[in-house]
């Protein structure tokens, strides 16, 4: 070679090593606000690319089933967003489903029992659900054990008392009501989306326009600080369980009325999306960063994602493989810029 080509060479990959660093720099100067919106543009990537790639995904019956299928993910991401962001975690949500499911099934007009409270009965589920991230977070405070193993023997307890209640014959739910939920359509949506829907803007007011939203992420980002300050952290910590109780118990309600027919499996299978919905949207759970209309995104990228895997027809099995993987980039792309602030899970 030439000394000609050497220096041709050189310059060449001088040019290129230039050209990336001044990528990474471009990247580096772009505001905090733009690289927020990185899930959301995967989410958008997404939607584009199965649209592209599979026929009928853009119509309107497979928009309301999207709807649908992320009507009682939402329910739960949005009380589990406020603790996350607090810089703990909820991972009693399944159990909490399963068993207030299962209180459905048996206060309501039943194939089972011979109780019939009706609406009420509908709200002792509810104030059930809270009741038991009320204990949780009492419990996580008072004692200050880790929120993982607290709120993981809650799930185990949910579970245990749903196992005890449970009638000697699976109960089928009759009241009519109730199945009303998901059965009786307006706009061709059932009223599980449109209660989704009311508690997420409920909860992005409390976010944005309230104290315990504020100090809800003060405390993820610097709970020493606060306490310092005199701020009743202990109290704003408890109100989150409580909160993410109360959807995890309307999820439960609504996840009853779906299937009919209560059994202890309600609420098998939420909590991996719900947590994984958090994450996606930008949520970290290490808390400080994120909200609910994060968790929302995170939420829509699962339901997109396995729509569209089903429409490509994929077989099941690899679903959870691509999931999985998207997960990782997704949460990979969306935080990289935070990875120096991201600390343990509390």
């Amino acid at each position: 070679m030439t000394k000609a080509s050497e220096r041709g060479t050189i310059m060449t990959h001088s040019t290129t090593t230039t050209s990336t660093i001044r990528s990474l720099a471009s990247f580096a100067r772009l505001g905090p606000r733009a690289k927020e919106m990185a899930p959301a543009i995967i989410l958008i990537g997404l939607i584009v690319l199965f649209a592209l790639i599979t026929p009928g995904f853009l119509s309107r019956a497979n928009a309301m089933a999207l709807a649908e299928a992320a009507a009682i993910p939402t329910i739960i991401v949005v009380g589990l967003t406020f603790v996350v962001i607090q810089g703990s975690i909820d991972i009693s949500v399944q159990g909490v489903v399963a068993l207030t499911g299962i209180l459905t099934g048996t206060l309501v007009l039943n194939s089972a029992t011979e109780l019939d409270l009706g609406w009420a009965g509908i709200t002792l589920v509810v104030l059930a659900g809270g009741a038991i991230g009320l204990t949780s977070g009492l419990i996580y405070t008072i004692l200050r054990m880790p929120s993982l193993i607290v709120t993981l023997a809650m799930w185990l307890i949910a579970l245990g008392i749903g196992t005890l209640i449970f009638p000697s014959r699976q109960p089928r739910i009759m009241d009519e009501s109730v199945l009303a939920l998901v059965l009786d359509k307006r706009f061709g949506l059932s009223f599980a989306v449109y209660i989704a829907a009311l508690l997420l803007a409920i909860a992005w007011v409390i976010e944005r326009k309230t104290l315990f939203g504020r100090m809800s992420a003060g405390i993820g980002a610097e709970e020493s600080v606060l306490r310092m300050m005199g701020i009743p952290v202990n109290r704003y910590k408890i109100l989150a369980f409580s909160i993410s109780g109360l959807t995890a118990g309307i999820a439960g309600v609504i996840s009853a009325s779906t299937l009919g027919i209560v059994n202890l499996s309600v609420g098998e299978g939420l909590l991996f999306p719900a947590i994984a919905a958090c994450v996606m949207g930008g949520t970290l759970l290490s808390g400080g960063k994120g909200g609910v209309l994060h968790s929302l995104v995170g939420v829509l990228m699962l339901v997109v994602l396995r729509n569209g895997m089903i429409h490509l027809g994929v077989n099941p099995r690899l679903t959870t493989v691509v999931e999985g993987t998207v997960i990782i980039l997704a949460v990979g792309i969306a935080t990289f810029h935070l990875i120096r602030n991201t600390r343990v899970v509390k």
